[in-house]
């Protein structure tokens, strides 16, 4: 029980909003931590759901997304292991904003919104670095929004495939190898659009010679056109 306990001291150490406190803090919050397990796919909470505390994501990773009236779904972030989700409506006593599934088999830690609110009375380092993480989130949000109203599927398929290509790319001797979400579906919700949109667009980028898709895989045959595309687009 003791080796759990320093584990889970461990994993919010790393976590932002929690670096700096003491071992003795991070024990105090450890032992109110609530471990819990999620399936690939799994909801962790639905928007518009009260809500009950944050959650810090120990293994795996989960996705936070919003759902439209006709169930179309844009991705916000993947978020992984050290991340924290949820800390704005623990602050202003609102409902979850958005939802959050399991990507992978996904382990979270639970820390309930009063909890939370007691170590921030006692530390309010704790709620300045919070501040600093949801201004990050904000202005990653105003990013989406930018990318959603002032540009094409075209542009923001080579923005998602840069990022990817720099985050997880691998070199060949051919170009950087990278691997696509499960199903173009998926692709879709990360960059606001259709599926249909998505094969069309990559095929086209395929066919400029900018890329080469086997299954999943996807290789950047020449990294700098890709980014030149992508200026011609804006």
């Amino acid at each position: 029980m003791a080796e759990a306990k320093t584990s889970l001291s461990a994993t919010l150490s790393k976590v932002a909003i929690f670096n700096g406190l003491s071992e003795s803090e991070l024990n105090f919050l450890a032992q109110r931590a609530v471990q819990r397990h999620y399936s690939p796919g799994e909801s962790v909470f639905s928007e518009g759901q009260p809500c009950a505390g944050l959650y810090v994501v120990q293994s795996g990773h989960v996705r936070i997304f919003k759902t439209s009236v006709n169930g179309r779904e844009q991705v916000l972030n993947i978020d992984g292991p050290g991340s924290s989700v949820a800390e704005l409506p623990v602050f202003d006593g609102g409902n979850y904003p958005a939802s959050v599934a399991a990507v992978d088999d996904a382990t979270l830690l639970f820390v309930s919104k009063q909890d939370f609110q007691s170590l921030c009375l006692t530390h309010p380092q704790v709620a300045l670095k919070v501040l600093r993480v949801v201004g990050a989130r904000l202005r990653r949000l105003v990013g989406i929004i930018e990318e959603l109203s002032f540009t094409t599927v075209r542009h923001r398929l080579a923005a998602f495939l840069l990022r990817l290509a720099q985050k997880e790319g691998k070199p060949t001797p051919s170009g950087t190898a990278i691997l696509l979400p499960a199903n173009n579906q998926e692709l879709a919700s990360q960059i606001g659009t259709v599926r249909e949109l998505v094969s069309r667009n990559l095929s086209r980028l395929q066919a400029a010679g900018l890329i080469q898709i086997d299954g999943r895989t996807v290789l950047i045959l020449n990294l700098k056109a890709l980014e030149a595309e992508l200026e011609g687009a804006e």
